[in-house]
């Protein structure tokens, strides 16, 4: 069982939930920067859209370090919190999120796994949707990044679009997630430690018998 010191890690969820929506939001302006200096060079210095890349790569690399140190410590919760084993090792909980394609589908797993051991839920089948659904708008980003810069559409309007509206929903998905295990990991562990002030029930005296002449 989890002992006094362990506690869901409010702070880290609140620093990596803040630094996702700087870095969707920054990958907006980073996007229509670039767009605009593709179709008027002459009007939007390369500088500033170069400026604006340097942004966001500070702030994504920010969103990214905080989210893995939240889920490490969100995982680490979960074996105290869960009797059965999660998969996988505390490096490739890490890992796993950095190796190219593996990263496509690999962490999925590994969010879903720490979200069942964090505590029961009576909305554990709308968690899953949720972390599903993440899931498939980062996917679908990341795929419709690439497909766009293989058939050159860097410059088109619906393009631009679609790909930042799968950037701010995955932000605010991603938001929610972490907002849901870590009260998940709360209320479990909250229930683990005894009210303050209550005292542990007595023991019942054990039943001496005596014998004759024990009197």
């Amino acid at each position: 069982m989890p002992g006094p010191v362990a506690k869901a890690p409010w702070a880290l969820a609140r620093s990596a939930q803040a630094a996702v929506a700087a870095a969707a939001v920054t990958d907006v302006w980073r996007a229509v920067t670039l767009r605009a200096h593709r179709l008027h060079p002459q009007d939007t210095p390369l500088g500033m859209s170069g400026r604006a890349s340097e942004v966001y790569v500070d702030v994504a690399t920010v969103a990214i370090v905080l989210f893995l140190v939240w889920f490490s410590r969100c995982r680490r919760n979960a074996r105290l919190l869960s009797p059965t084993p999660l998969a996988g090792s505390a490096a490739w909980a890490v890992l796993a999120w950095l190796i190219p394609v593996v990263h496509l589908w690999a962490p999925r797993g590994l969010v879903l796994d720490v979200h069942r051991a964090s505590g029961p839920g009576a909305a554990e089948g709308r968690d899953r949707v949720l972390v599903n659904v993440w899931w498939a708008a980062w996917v679908g980003h990341a795929l419709a990044l690439t497909a766009g810069a293989l058939a050159g559409l860097e410059t088109s309007l619906p393009y631009l679009f679609v790909t930042e509206f799968l950037e701010l929903a995955a932000g605010a998905l991603a938001i929610a997630v972490i907002q849901r295990v870590t009260a998940r990991q709360s209320a479990a562990l909250d229930a683990t430690r005894p009210l303050p002030g209550v005292a542990e029930p007595p023991r019942p005296e054990a039943d001496v018998s005596y014998g004759p002449g024990d009197q």
